[in-house]
């Protein structure tokens, strides 16, 4: 019996949420395990109800769980708050709290999605896979944040600030998973203009004497991200700072298609980990049935894989949505002939009922 914490947020993170879980229940059902869940306010649910976006109920039932199931923060309605009030920071809280470093995103192009993607078919080619690993706690981020002056005179500065143990251990994250995927790992900084860059540098090559068998490259973040519209083959397993993979990751999701089909997994040192897909709340949308669901289903396959030790789980999930894309179903992001196009709860039932089926 699995515990896991749901945080649904908001806009649309509720729907997704909700598709995910019928998909759990059938992986359940099964693949022979149970699981109980466990609702949590967080962003701007969790101001409207207890005046902050993370409550210290919500960190306290996420460290007794197993897992955590986000779905999105953030909306129009609370852009007038100061920073320290926005939803955003419910966010980097909890990863924060559950000391959550290591962020794992996956860009994946299927198949069936090829014709999807905006870059010419030539370009993306058969089974591009590519895996950005983000540091998550440390650097601009969570640096200090601060304004000074008055009107015309006003300054804002943003720290940014890395240590040599912080770097260690995010490379070391990213030279195992390298190792267990085709042994090629690319370090993405700005050592020619930044210090944090250069100590990241240095340290993420020290590491690399540990890892002989993975060839190790660097490149400078403004190439990088030129070379993923250019030539994303190229890459295996990217690591990266905070913002660096922020940007980096949003910007390898376009490529497969559309934002609503990657998921993420946030890890620490234990088996506690944090799932959400990479999109937003998307508040345009929300309630009207219209939001792709399959990057929380995916971030629910990188839960089990990684959290609850059921891979089979995990595959069979990954099957059903690869096999759901095969027969042309779609959600209205992803396009795709009318008579197959489906709503959020219909998109989740669809890949509960091909994965049963399996």
């Amino acid at each position: 019996m699995f515990r896991i914490a749901v945080l649904p947020g908001d806009g649309i993170g509720k729907e997704v949420t909700a598709a995910a879980l019928e998909v759990l229940e059938a992986a359940g059902e099964k693949c022979g395990f149970a699981f109980e869940t466990k609702f949590a306010l967080i962003g701007g649910a969790a101001i409207d109800q207890a005046g902050e976006p993370l409550p210290r109920e919500t960190v306290e039932l996420c460290r007794g769980c197993d897992a955590v199931l986000l779905g999105a923060v953030g909306g129009p309605k609370w852009d007038s708050l100061p920073g320290e009030l926005r939803p955003e920071k419910g966010i980097l809280g909890i990863r924060s709290a559950l000391e959550l470093f290591a962020n794992l995103r996956p860009a994946i192009v299927y198949p069936a999605l090829r014709g999807a993607s905006p870059l010419k078919d030539e370009i993306v080619g058969e089974g591009l896979d590519i895996l950005v690993v983000r540091e998550l706690t440390g650097g601009i981020y969570f640096g200090e944040h601060r304004r000074t002056g008055q009107g015309d005179n006003q300054v804002a500065e943003d720290v940014e600030r890395y240590s040599v143990n912080e770097v260690r251990r995010i490379a070391k994250v990213a030279f195992e998973l390298a190792g267990k995927r085709g042994n090629r790992l690319c370090s993405v900084d700005k050592s020619n203009v930044l210090e944090t860059s250069r100590l990241w540098r240095e340290t993420v090559i020290d590491v690399a004497k540990d890892y002989p068998a993975v060839e190790l490259s660097h490149m400078y973040v403004d190439n990088a991200a030129m070379q993923l519209v250019r030539a994303p083959r190229q890459f295996d397993v990217i690591v990266t700072s905070n913002m660096f993979g922020d940007i980096l990751s949003d910007e390898a999701s376009q490529i497969t298609g559309s934002i609503g089909m990657l998921p993420s997994a946030s890890l620490g040192k234990g088996k506690l980990g944090l799932y959400e897909p990479i999109h937003g709340s998307a508040p345009d949308i929300a309630g009207k049935n219209l939001c792709n669901p399959m990057a929380t289903v995916l971030s629910l396959a990188m839960m089990l894989r990684y959290s609850l030790d059921e891979s089979i789980a995990a595959n069979h999930i990954e099957a059903a949505v690869g096999t759901v894309l095969e027969e042309g179903w779609r959600t209205a992001d992803l396009g795709g002939k009318p008579d197959r196009i489906l709503g959020t709860k219909e998109m989740g039932a669809k890949i509960a009922t091909t994965l049963a089926a399996l």
